[in-house]
């Protein structure tokens, strides 16, 4: 389905596309470029193909299964890749897949900084969204223009907007979990503009203020990515909800800054403050005790009656930040799972049941 639509847009409109792995990089520039952004999340499953063998069992699957996607050709429909400073697996992969894989195609790097904001840094990291933006203009013949620029950071800016207002009434949508995840997610790979459109037609579908909440177990999680998808049936399926999320591929990357942007000035300044606007995350931010602050206060506003931690196994910078969670939550007596699964397909039978287990006591201390 994918390369079919990144072969319509490359017929319809010229558009160069180019496949990103996780997780923050600026879509900005690309959508003012008219550069189609496909993220690659693994994908889930089996690897599709021997390379991922190259890496050691202890690499998170989501690295493993690129470099076997990327080796075995199913991702050539597009141009080139970008490979954002994620962690170290993930920069690392901009170096394997042309030494292992036989990627040939153009490949990006975009190297954010980690730390906190200080001139110096604010420089760097200027200097890198520069340094991408002249890259990709290797790619599609034509330099960056600035005030296509600032009209993608517009855009940008709306996509997020809704995307707040629908997160935020997420417990008054009576959308299921699997469906609003499923269209939020198309943001992943669908042309911006036309993300936007399916956005406001979920938007339209959101009751008036005050609307009774969803029926069931309204559940905070925070971990990397919904996947398996299925892990939002099996929730539906013994009585539960997503009433708010934290989860890197989707609530974590809605930025709602806290001051006025200057939208007409050098917008690669105003990516930069869009940059430490954004909600802290261990793959982007150091800033632990701030993270712990925003997901306590997420948890509060959502109504939930307990919290799912859900990461990959083997996901380094999302497992520095576990214990603190745990630690966190449980200082107030909230209800905590702790899944790490693999990047199945499926949900496997014994997460299921935990996560039964889990619902119906939470459920319980919810009528107590």
């Amino acid at each position: 389905m994918r390369s079919a639509y990144v072969q319509r847009q490359r017929e319809e409109h010229g558009r160069k596309s180019i496949v990103v792995l996780p997780v923050h990089y600026p879509k900005e520039i690309l959508t003012a470029m008219d550069v189609l952004a496909v993220e690659l999340w693994g994908p889930p499953g089996a690897p599709r193909g021997p390379e991922a063998g190259r890496l050691q069992a202890y690499v998170c699957a989501v690295v493993r299964n690129a470099l076997a996607f990327l080796a075995g050709g199913h991702a050539d429909v597009v141009d080139a890749a970008l490979f954002p400073h994620t962690c170290d697996s993930v920069q690392g992969l901009a170096t394997l897949v042309t030494d292992f894989g036989g990627w040939s195609k153009p490949s990006f790097v975009f190297q954010h900084p980690k730390g906190p904001t200080r001139a110096s840094v604010r420089k760097y990291l200027v200097a890198e969204l520069r340094s991408l933006a002249d890259g990709l203009a290797t790619l599609t013949g034509r330099p960056l223009d600035v005030a296509e620029l600032r009209a993608a950071i517009r855009l940008h800016r709306t996509i997020d907007e809704v995307k707040t207002r629908i997160l935020e009434g997420r417990g008054r949508l009576a959308t299921s979990d699997r469906e609003l995840y499923a269209t939020l997610r198309r943001g992943e790979w669908l042309w911006p503009e036309e993300h936007l459109e399916e956005l406001r037609v979920l938007e339209r579908q959101l009751p008036e203020a005050g609307a009774p909440a969803r029926k069931g177990v309204p559940l905070f999680v925070t971990g990397y990515v919904p996947e398996p998808m299925s892990i939002l049936d099996a929730l539906d399926e013994v009585g539960a909800y997503v009433a708010r999320d934290d989860w890197a591929a989707i609530g974590r990357r809605v930025v709602t800054p806290a001051r006025a942007l200057d939208l007409e000035g050098d917008p690669f300044e105003t990516l930069a403050a869009l940059y430490y606007e954004a909600p802290q995350c261990p793959t982007r931010s150091l800033d632990q005790a701030g993270r712990l602050q925003r997901l306590l206060a997420l948890y509060d506003q959502s109504g939930a009656r307990g919290v799912i931690v859900h990461e990959p196994k083997f996901c380094e910078p999302e497992a520095f930040d576990v214990p603190a969670i745990r630690k966190a939550f449980g200082e107030r007596g909230v209800p905590l799972l702790y899944l790490e699964t693999e990047l199945e397909t499926e949900l496997a039978g014994q997460t299921t049941t935990r996560l039964e287990a889990f619902v119906e006591m939470v459920g319980a201390r919810r009528v107590a």
